[in-house]
């Protein structure tokens, strides 16, 4: 990328590595079931929505900002699912899901906040439990990164998957 497609996208070429070197620590820590790490990479305020993708026709205006979501969450609802994912009682989790989370397709835009920046990304997560269940979902990502005092945040995150309909058992992962 040159100096000047940086500098168009408002960002030095600095923060976007920075950037994108924290959503590939994140997926890390997301392979290893590092939830503790994982949640301090969240802002207190963070959304985050898997978007449900129904098949619309164009004629009918595609998809929608507000259809229904597979997760809608905020910070207290994602540490409930994290805890629920390590009781023992959860036999969706026991053995434990093995995870990779590629993280590609990476942009990274300046907003009207200068501490807040927009981010796209695509990725495909496969996970793996038992002999013979496999499940790779792939999709987009539009996220809010926000720059503090304690370094880079996710603020915000909207999950398109290209499945409209999953064929997986559950969503026992983050993406």
């Amino acid at each position: 990328m040159s100096e000047a497609s940086v500098a168009h996208a408002g960002i030095s070429r600095d923060l976007r590595d920075e950037v994108v070197a924290f959503l590939y620590r994140e997926a890390r820590f997301l392979d290893h079931a590092d939830y503790d790490s994982w949640l301090a990479l969240l802002a207190e305020d963070i959304r985050y929505v898997i978007q449900a993708s129904p098949a619309l026709y164009r004629r009918d205006g595609g998809a929608r900002e507000n259809d229904i979501a597979h997760m809608d969450d905020g910070l207290a609802d994602l540490r409930r699912r994290i805890k629920r994912f390590q009781d023992a009682a959860a036999w969706a989790e026991d053995p434990p899901t093995r995870h990779c989370h590629i993280i590609t397709n990476i942009e990274v835009e300046a907003t009207d906040n200068k501490d807040e920046f927009q981010v796209y990304s695509a990725f495909v997560n496969a996970r793996g439990r038992f002999e013979l269940e496999d499940v790779i979902m792939a999709g987009r990502r539009e996220d809010i990164v926000r720059n503090g005092e304690d370094g880079l945040r996710l603020v915000s995150r909207r999950v398109f998957l290209t499945q409209n309909v999953l064929l997986s058992r559950n969503i026992n992962t983050f993406l």
